[in-house]
């Protein structure tokens, strides 16, 4: 059995789960723009960097890919034929449930192991403090290399791979829409002069409640009042351009509580039974379909 981890990436993820002595390949050594950064890093984090990926790779028991996300198939197909034999891959990159699942077939055809990862926050401050959910056939022995490289909170998310980065991609839907959000009507309000009372009134309007209550709620008001919250949503997109804010957001809020509206669903009580009734419709719409 070979010992020790290597990092194939070593962007700010890579940099902040570093460990003295570990082993790292990063593609922008072999840049002469970003070379010397590189070397900076690898001697700051105390680590063995390498030109050569075979070289890093080749007495690593545990490796941990960080490479970019359009990068993350492409490292498991050029560096899958120079791992060791039952060498653990563990995917910690932000990519689709799909792009895993065609990693993982090209690490496991190589005889390594491969691990769904995903990583639940940002890596700064917490780094090893981070959570992290581990998926597919291999979740316990990657749970259990990652709580003996020091993270702390590693919770194993299912026994396919694509469970775990599921319910990252499906969470940044409503974490990464809502900074979206957020930016068109702030400025928005900004440009009208009127934050300080659009906040104040978010404020005074915004329940304390569980999200599966919340999206409960928000389903049961579209299914009842879609068509006329599109109505009302496209004079709020005329608002915006007035103001010279593209609305782009609010552009596909309209389409989405119009196809809602349109299906004339009475809403039932309770989130299952509302979600149930939208995936039951044969005439569901396209754009509905696609969520």
């Amino acid at each position: 059995m070979t010992n020790g981890v290597t990092f194939i990436g070593f962007g700010e993820a890579g940099r902040a789960f570093a460990q003295p002595g570990a082993q790292a390949f990063d593609r922008k050594t072999l840049s002469d723009a970003t070379r010397a950064e590189m070397l900076a890093a690898y001697a700051a984090h105390e680590v063995d960097g390498h030109d050569d990926p075979a070289q890093a790779l080749v007495r690593a028991d545990t490796v941990m890919c960080l490479v970019t996300a359009d990068q993350a198939l492409a490292a498991a197909r050029d560096y899958a034929p120079m791992l060791a034999p039952g060498a653990l891959w563990i995917d910690m990159n932000s990519v689709a449930p799909g792009t895993k699942r065609n990693a993982g077939e090209l690490i496991e055809a190589a005889g390594g192991r491969y691990a769904d990862v995903a990583v639940m926050a940002p890596v700064l401050p917490q780094r090893r403090a981070v959570p992290l959910l581990v998926s597919g056939p291999h979740a316990q022995d990657a749970a259990q290399a990652l709580q003996a490289l020091g993270f702390a909170h590693v919770s194993v998310a299912g026994t396919n791979v694509g469970d775990a980065s599921a319910i990252k991609m499906i969470r940044s839907v409503m974490v990464k829409g809502l900074e979206a959000l957020t930016t068109e009507c702030a400025l928005a309000a900004d440009r009208a002069g009127v934050t300080d009372a659009v906040l104040a009134s978010l404020d005074a309007s915004w329940k304390q409640q569980s999200w599966g209550e919340r999206f409960d709620y928000n389903l049961d008001r579209m299914m009842a009042h879609g068509l006329r919250r599109a109505a009302e949503m496209e004079e709020v997109a005329a608002t915006l351009a007035d103001l010279g804010v593209d609305p782009v957001i609010t552009r596909g809020t309209i389409a989405r509580q119009r196809a809602i509206g349109a299906l004339g669903i009475t809403p039932p009580d309770g989130l299952a039974s509302k979600l149930d009734a939208l995936q039951a419709r044969d005439t569901l719409p396209e754009t509905v379909r696609a969520a």
